[in-house]
């Protein structure tokens, strides 16, 4: 019996899954979770084979509880199921060594076979999202521009990122300039924007 956790923030999607699911008579839904930390709370406590984890969840995102469990060697295998068909969002994901990458319009009978691919050791991504992962533009930031674009998403004001970083407000405004004209951007908050689209942050 395969054991499945259902990681997902909307509740239709996520009964809905956990209800297909179960129609299955070798895969069994031993928990279903509504954020990031539950999700990592439930593969704590049950052990399943298979998390699906949804990309975008409160508390903790799909991709950083992939990251956190490759880090302490848990070995539950992790399926990321999303609307983005972002090429950013599929490296990282590749990079946390996810073992499958699905779109959330994909078949009900795709998802199952993927459940069942991953545990003889396949590694599963939608067919649209293998193409994207070949198109993958290259980040054109140097990596202070990258972690002063970071920190801007996380809501810290140009004088939080001076202290942050030990740099003068001259230079975090270089920086921040420098970003903005390379992403052909408006604003910082744009140049967040494109950045995070392109999963370069």
């Amino acid at each position: 019996m395969i054991r499945v956790v259902v990681a997902e923030d909307q509740r239709m999607l996520r009964g809905a899954l956990t209800s297909l699911i179960k129609f299955e008579k070798d895969i069994e839904v031993v928990a279903e979770v509504s954020d990031g930390q539950q999700a990592w709370e439930a593969i704590q406590q049950y052990k399943p084979d298979v998390c699906l984890a949804d990309i975008e969840m409160p508390n903790m995102t799909g991709l950083e509880l992939a990251e956190n469990l490759r880090s302490e060697g848990n070995g539950c295998k992790i399926i990321i199921v999303t609307t983005y068909g972002r090429p950013g969002y599929l490296q990282k994901a590749v990079d946390a060594k996810v073992e499958g990458y699905l779109l959330k319009d994909e078949p009900i009978d795709y998802l199952i076979t993927s459940i069942r691919k991953v545990m003889n050791g396949e590694r599963v991504i939608s067919t649209d999202l293998a193409a994207a992962l070949l198109l993958k533009e290259e980040s054109p930031l140097t990596e202070r521009e990258t972690e002063v674009l970071r920190l801007t998403k996380s809501g810290l004001t140009t004088s939080d990122i001076t202290r942050e970083l030990f740099l003068t407000k001259g230079t975090v405004r270089n920086y921040l300039s420098s970003a903005i004209q390379k992403l052909g951007a408006d604003s910082r908050q744009q140049a967040v924007n494109i950045a995070v689209e392109k999963g370069w942050i």
